[in-house]
């Protein structure tokens, strides 16, 4: 039987590539890949409607690897699109060979998206990916040069579309025609495309060579503060962010919160005593604790405890340290 590797994001188009070619009477296996700035969830629940086998693999340390020094450069804030497109299809290629799958198949569709899918882009990360012959985009294959397994009639080229542009009308009168009812607003989900957590991450890698996963975790919750080049803070902001605080904090962090009042968690990533009255000062700052009077921080490290005695930090230094 023929088998193919969907790259599988669990959006629309994603998910009408594997049923497209599904209906082919082809075996499809759904692809999806996490790393700190995106997760399977979505894939998860479109592969489980459309009850297809998915696989999840990690590619946190490729993925890093390729970030910092993307060879087609970035998008409007930290998306590596081209690179992390390549990436992702390298492995898939791998995979294929080895596991004896014919083919490679992803949701792209040509013009939808300016850097990443026009066909310039779409040659060039086919190329680079090292399985070009392989690679077919079922919803725009007709406007795209036959692969492989097209020549080969192992699939039917008249049965593969020709969509192109950013709209979704045909899409969506696919999936209609597909029984498809469910599925995920098309972009979001990776991390690299907000603002204010590719900000924080500029800042870890100018500051902190030797970071890990549990310090890419924590960009992603809470404020966070540095001061004149040292080490940073990072301080709740609501409840949700004190209990993903606590949980990705590592022994070697030091971890503070209001003795008496209503208030933050804060975190010292590593554990830099220099930074704990301000850190303590933070804590008292957005915590329920008058700000002209001394208050008591609990400060955690290592299983000790200390009680700490003091004042609100400045609004003004508060503003000037964030990130």
């Amino acid at each position: 039987m023929v088998k193919a590797i969907a790259l599988f994001s669990g959006g629309l188009d994603s998910m009408l590539a594997a049923e497209l070619v599904r209906r082919q009477n082809i075996e499809v296996l759904c692809l999806t890949f996490t790393t700190p700035f995106f997760n399977s969830q979505k894939a998860q629940a479109a592969a489980k409607l459309l009850n297809l086998p998915l696989s999840i693999e990690d590619i946190t340390v490729e993925h890093l690897k390729m970030l910092k020094s993307p060879r087609y450069g970035y998008g409007r804030n930290m998306n590596p699109c081209i690179d992390c497109h390549t990436l992702m299809l390298k492995i898939a290629g791998k995979k294929m060979k080895e596991t004896g799958f014919d083919f490679i198949i992803t949701g792209e569709v040509l013009g939808q998206r300016p850097m990443s899918q026009n066909k310039q882009s779409i040659y060039v990360v086919a190329k680079n990916s090292g399985y070009a012959d392989h690679i077919l985009r079922p919803l725009s294959a007709k406007l795209l040069d036959p692969i492989e397994a097209e020549r080969d009639k192992i699939i039917d080229r008249s049965q593969l579309l020709s969509i192109q542009g950013r709209g979704r009308k045909d899409q969506i009168k696919l999936a209609a025609a597909f029984g498809i009812k469910d599925y995920a607003p098309p972009a979001g989900g990776c991390l690299l495309t907000d603002p204010l957590f590719t900000r924080r991450l500029r800042d870890l890698f100018s500051h902190q060579e030797d970071h890990d996963i549990h310090d890419l975790d924590l960009l992603k919750y809470g404020r966070h503060f540095r001061t004149d080049g040292q080490g940073k803070i990072i301080v709740g902001r609501n409840n949700f962010d004190n209990e993903k605080i606590r949980e990705f904090s590592a022994d070697d962090d030091l971890v503070l919160f209001m003795a008496d009042f209503p208030g933050p968690h804060v975190v010292i990533p590593h554990g830099n005593i220099s930074l704990l009255p301000l850190a303590a000062a933070l804590c008292v700052r957005y915590s329920d604790a008058p700000n002209d009077l001394e208050a008591e921080v609990v400060c955690l490290h290592k299983n000790l405890s200390e009680i700490i005695k003091t004042k609100a930090a400045a609004k003004e230094d508060c503003e000037r340290w964030i990130i």
